[in-house]
């Protein structure tokens, strides 16, 4: 049975996006039928607003980036928890532990369907978590479903000239992420550069979406064209 991986960027959950009640229960429809194709899914869930609000709250007073990271990784494990119970009302077969590493994660695979988690600990997000998970489950990919259509050569919201990649060696990813390193706590690049480092290593392959569009995770799980950026070896 074919196991795939994907990270849910928090930011999909957040309360200013319209809609995320019909988007939530899309997933469920999405993850429904990607098991009933005799697949297993383990999704990460990323912190979101949660987590940027406890930071920027206790990082005027906390130096320590693990500790904020710690206030990050709770938030994780909220909205993994929302997403874990929208996926059990649906009557979806799905762990009900929220595991807190991905050896436990994978474990879980075994006995269930589906497993939702957050993040695991200091030191990366859950982009990371979902890569590491995917390379431990022997996923044939991880889908990165955050809230941008694809990867960009810099922030397009910084850079309106900044160009669009389809496709994207996992070295030509690394270079436009920066070195494998934790950035500082809440916050983000398009990718972890901690996961892509990963990847690297274990030519992963990687599918980075709009993940606002939940026919487009579909159809990466699904193994259909979508519009997004491609990452191969």
């Amino acid at each position: 049975m074919a196991t795939v991986v994907v990270a849910l960027g928090g930011s999909l959950l957040r309360p200013e996006v319209e809609g995320r009640q019909s988007w939530l229960q899309g997933m469920v429809a999405v993850i429904m039928d990607s098991v009933e194709s005799g697949s297993k899914v383990a999704l990460v869930v990323g912190g979101g607003a949660p987590a940027r609000e406890g930071i920027e709250l206790a990082g005027s007073f906390i130096e320590d980036v693990s500790h904020l990271d710690r206030i990050g990784i709770a938030a994780t494990r909220l909205n993994a928890t929302i997403v874990r119970e929208a996926l059990s009302e649906g009557g979806l077969d799905v762990s009900k532990k929220i595991p807190e590493s991905t050896t436990e994660a994978v474990l879980e695979l075994g006995k269930c369907d589906v497993v939702v988690m957050g993040g695991t600990e200091p030191g990366h997000t859950t982009d990371a978590v979902a890569i590491r998970l995917a390379i431990q489950s022997g996923a044939e990919k991880c889908v990165i479903a955050t809230n941008v259509s694809r990867v960009y050569s810099q922030d397009p919201s910084k850079n309106p000239d900044a160009e669009a990649f389809d496709e994207l060696t996992l070295r030509g990813l690394q270079e436009i992420v920066g070195p494998p390193e934790h950035a500082e706590a809440g916050t983000s690049q398009v990718v972890d550069p901690i996961g892509v480092g990963e990847a690297v290593e274990h030519s992963l392959p990687l599918d980075v979406l709009d993940g606002r569009d939940t026919q487009e995770i579909r159809r990466s799980l699904f193994g259909d064209e979508f519009e997004g950026t491609r990452v191969r070896g």
